[in-house]
């Protein structure tokens, strides 16, 4: 468990700073976040621990299990997307492919927070201590891990489960 994620529970009611962590999300406003990020304990150059707490700051809601891939596939669950062939993707399935397809940085960081944005309004929770750390090590690992909860046998049952 990230320690600074443990500071970052702390500060959850705290809607001044929580302010000042969604400016994170900015670049035009990122310095507005930078006393915030001290009083988190998160170095100002620490910009992938930076950037998971402007996304808890946006999407609070937290969950210990599970990766990213998971957290996709139960918004697609709430949204009430279903193939209808084998041969056609949902919405949601066709922008995780995309977040998959994505570099490091700029482009990553973008679609990561698509999809925060779409987990809190379907009331999703998401693992940030998993999620930092495969945003810090963004590679072929985090992307089958993330593809393989996400395209999983069964995975109706699990979304299902954690709703």
């Amino acid at each position: 468990m990230s320690a600074f994620l443990e500071r970052l529970r702390k500060y959850r009611e705290d809607r001044g700073v929580m302010a000042s962590l969604r400016c994170v999300l900015v670049d035009s406003k990122r310095h507005r976040a930078w006393p915030a990020l001290s009083r988190v304990g998160i170095a100002i150059g620490n910009q992938v621990s930076a950037y998971v707490a402007g996304l808890f700051a946006t999407h609070p809601e937290e969950t210990s299990r599970g990766n990213f891939g998971d957290t996709c596939k139960s918004i697609e669950f709430k949204r009430g997307e279903r193939r209808t062939d084998d041969s056609k993707v949902t919405p949601t399935e066709r922008r995780f492919q995309q977040l998959l397809s994505s570099e490091p940085g700029a482009e990553l960081h973008e679609r990561v927070l698509h999809m925060v944005l779409m987990a809190r309004s379907q009331g999703v929770p998401i693992n940030y201590g998993k999620l930092d750390m495969d945003l810090r090590f963004w590679g072929e690992r985090a992307r089958t891990e993330w593809a393989g909860a996400f395209w999983a046998q069964g995975t109706t049952e699990m979304a299902e489960e954690d709703i």
